[in-house]
């Protein structure tokens, strides 16, 4: 009965331990995001500030129309290499936040195929 209960303290440490360090995870991949995000929106608000200067000293229609192409392709591009950055950070995080949780169930899977029966 003893041997029981200190097997049930064991696993509820290795529980709190596991937890623990995917709360750690989740909060440093957050935190990697949000700085992302943020750094993307200066960039972004850069480069909106620099396109409004270039179209209001467009010398003709033909040149503000290049100004607004370049701006839209560039803008496009930027938009979606953003987006593929911040869904391979999201992709990492759940990564890494389930590693603690998949070896915690790995061995509560070990320990219920070696418990008698």
């Amino acid at each position: 009965m003893t041997n029981n209960f200190e097997e049930f303290q064991k696993f509820g440490k290795e529980q709190l331990d596991a937890t623990t360090t995917v709360a750690a995870s989740l909060a440093k991949g957050f935190q990697t995001i949000a700085a992302e995000a943020t750094d993307y929106s200066k960039k972004t608000l850069e480069n909106n500030s620099a396109y409004v200067e270039k179209i209001l000293g467009a010398k003709s229609l033909d040149n503000a129309i290049q100004i607004q192409s370049e701006y839209a392709k560039t803008a496009y591009e930027g938009f979606v290499a953003q987006a593929t950055k911040i869904g391979e950070l999201y992709t990492s995080l759940a990564k890494e936040a389930f590693k603690p949780l998949e070896s915690a169930m790995a061995k509560v899977q070990a320990a219920a195929a070696s418990a008698p029966k």
